[in-house]
């Protein structure tokens, strides 16, 4: 419980009506789960604005609401409070709320287009190894410790990111890694978290459906190290054309990293192999159980800030030869025949070529490599074509199929993939996926390499509003195990 006058210090109060003294019990920005003494916050959403509810908020037993405009009708005995910016009050008093658990943690925040989730994910894992108790926030999962909650978004709202650092330092937490997701920065849930470090992984073509522009897209994920506090470090990629512009304005220390040039911290691919590769990191040599130059970047992601946070480098360097490949980012299934599938989250043009020019590196001339993948939909349209062309370029045989469909309809998504394909294009058009997973199955000799992209860790299919169980990574065990 905090008294609602100390909360509002922390935040700029255009109007107040009623006890400020109140106690507060909670805070949510969602009317149906207003609990009697609950702070509710009408925020405005690119969906529908929480001014809507505030009358229901009331009704449930808010003892307060905060709100950029003041209703008509209020409440006897509830405080309104107006603000400039309701997703602003929001943060700040979530974090006051709390008491500011980010201070009492080593928040180190891991932005750009792919990498997030391993990069995260690892550092959480090396942490472990090296002994130490941490926190996660990832799209794949959030961990408290040795706890694991549900995730439900990338980076969660301001309320949900520090109740849980709370918990995480309750529960004896040094550390947290959280993924800060373009949309996160520009709604500011990440606003009033204090941050040890922040990374720059790359960026590339995605969600132009909500920022619109590329420029939008970059400019939103710059904020982010714009603010970095000094006494922070900025690790950013010089390898991305951008990676200097991301950290051409912070106040924070910049470190950079590269495969490609000289930078504070350097890795070299020596040997790559199917189920792992051999890197040079700082002058020695260590094996990594992961596949492909992105996972080279985030391993030396993960030494970087190791290091920038004081540990040993070479105990980082004997942690990392122990760290295994995240759940569904290029996740290895295998036949008894010697077929393997690639189970992997590329979702976006630069992320599949990605994955497909690492299976090319591998593969011999006499193994097809099969690949399944689809664009989700009410999403980035203008990346579907982009995205077939990637596909058949590489591939023996291009199956395209359904990701997360949604709202659309799943052949017309299919029919914006194939509107740039050439002539002479080998591909097949299967809308239902596991159709297309066991087509390409099929399809597959002894020895040959299926990528499904797309889905990665997810355990379910979007159709409508209905969200079906589905994983591609039973699929595929199932269609093994059935020799199709």
């Amino acid at each position: 419980m905090k008294r609602l006058n100390e909360l509002l210090k922390h935040i700029a109060v255009e109007e107040l009506l009623g006890d400020a003294a109140t106690e507060i019990a909670g805070l949510t920005y969602d009317s149906r789960t207003v609990r009697p003494g609950d702070c509710f916050f009408a925020v405005r959403g690119t969906q529908c604005d929480g001014h809507a509810f505030i009358a229901g908020a009331v009704a449930r037993g808010a003892a307060a609401v905060v709100c950029e405009e003041l209703p008509a009708e209020r409440a006897e005995g509830v405080v309104y409070v107006a603000v400039a910016d309701s997703q602003r009050a929001m943060a700040d008093l979530a974090a006051a709320f709390y008491d500011h658990p980010s201070r009492e943690l080593k928040l180190v925040g891991i932005t750009g287009t792919n990498g997030k989730t391993t990069t995260a994910t690892l550092l959480y894992e090396l942490m472990r190894a090296l002994g130490c108790r941490a926190g996660l926030i990832s799209t794949v999962v959030y961990r408290i410790g040795d706890r694991s909650v549900e995730a439900t978004h990338t980076t969660p709202d301001a309320i949900r990111l520090n109740a849980m650092m709370r918990e995480m330092v309750d529960e004896g937490c040094e550390y947290c890694f959280m993924e800060c997701s373009s949309h996160a920065i520009v709604q500011e849930r990440t606003r009033g978290l204090h941050f040890a470090g922040g990374v720059f992984s790359n960026i590339t073509h995605d969600h132009l459906d909500y920022h619109k522009t590329f420029a939008e897209y970059i400019r939103a994920k710059k904020l982010f190290f714009d603010g970095l506090p000094a006494g922070a470090f900025a690790l950013t990629n010089l390898d991305d054309r951008n990676g200097r512009v991301m950290v051409q304005n912070t106040a924070a220390a910049v470190r950079s990293y590269s495969l490609r040039s000289m930078a504070d911290y350097r890795c070299k691919v020596v040997e790559t192999h199917l189920d792992g590769m051999l890197l040079r990191i700082d002058g020695c040599e260590v094996w990594i159980g992961l596949v492909g130059r992105f996972n080279a970047y985030n391993l030396l992601t993960v030494y970087a800030v190791a290091a920038e946070l004081g540990f040993d480098r070479g105990e980082v360097l004997r942690a990392a030869s122990t760290l295994r490949p995240v759940s569904g980012r290029f996740e290895i299934v295998r036949a008894e025949d010697g077929t393997t599938a690639v189970v992997d989250y590329a979702h976006t043009p630069d992320a599949l070529e990605n994955v497909l020019r690492t299976i090319e590196e591998i593969r011999t001339p006499r193994q097809q490599l099969i690949v399944v993948c689809g664009c989700g939909g009410d999403r980035d349209r203008t990346k579907r074509p982009e995205m077939a062309r990637i596909a058949v370029k590489y591939a023996s045989t291009a199956i395209f199929t359904s990701d997360n469909p949604r709202h659309e309809p799943a052949e017309a998504i299919l029919d914006e993939m194939c509107a740039g394909l050439a002539p002479g294009d080998r591909y097949l058009r299967i809308a239902d996926r596991a159709e297309a997973i066991r087509t390409a199955a099929m399809l597959a000799r002894p020895g040959d390499v299926i990528l499904l992209a797309g889905k990665g860790h997810e355990t379910y299919q979007i159709v409508g509003d209905e969200k079906r169980h589905f994983d591609d990574r039973e699929q595929i065990r199932t269609c093994f195990a059935h020799n199709f």
